[in-house]
């Protein structure tokens, strides 16, 4: 090896190895702050980081663990049986979750018109507010959009990418209180 590559992989080595310091930060053992919790970073009690979606009050977390999303028989907006098991998680998670609003996004796949989808997208958009409204969240949390089928997940001509497509999402926003 030429001192230009042997150069190279020692500053890797070396860069790699104080990436895994755990005292990198100053403070003693245990991490930031020198008391073993990790705060200071964003870290908190048990691990959970703020923001991540290991935090029970993030969109990370509404989204992985709870399900932004429901799915939806062709030419349908009637909720699924599943679906309503989503939906029920976002209820819990937005009541108690009381500073997010959020705007329902409803999506069509690609067969039919444009205003056909539009109009389907609407119906399954209103279908899920309505639900969630129903259950206690306030309808002036939420808002309705449809896309038709303007903005597909899968762009393909088979069926499990219809099914993809065949969609509601719940988009959550920080909502700003007003006075």
């Amino acid at each position: 090896m030429n001192m230009m590559t042997k150069a190279t992989m020692l500053l890797l080595v070396l860069g790699t190895a104080a990436c895994t310091n755990p005292d990198r930060l100053g403070g003693g053992a245990g991490g930031v702050g020198g008391d073993g919790t990790g705060v200071g970073l964003g870290a908190g009690a048990g691990g959970i980081i703020a923001g991540s979606a290991n935090d029970p009050t993030s969109p990370a977390y509404f989204s992985q663990a709870i399900g932004d999303r429901v799915l939806f028989a062709v030419d349908t907006s009637t909720l699924t049986p599943e679906g309503q098991r989503i939906l029920d998680g976002q209820v819990q998670w937005l009541l108690t979750n009381a500073d997010y609003r959020a705007v329902i996004e409803g999506h069509a796949d690609e067969q039919g018109t444009r205003e056909y989808n539009l109009a389907l997208g609407a119906r399954r958009a209103n279908a899920v507010r309505e639900y969630l409204v129903s259950r206690g969240v306030p309808s002036s949390r939420l808002e309705v959009i449809s896309y038709g089928k303007l903005r597909p997940i899968e762009v393909c001509s088979n069926e499990a990418c219809y099914a993809k497509n065949r969609r509601a999402v719940t988009v959550l926003s920080f909502a700003a209180i007003t006075s």
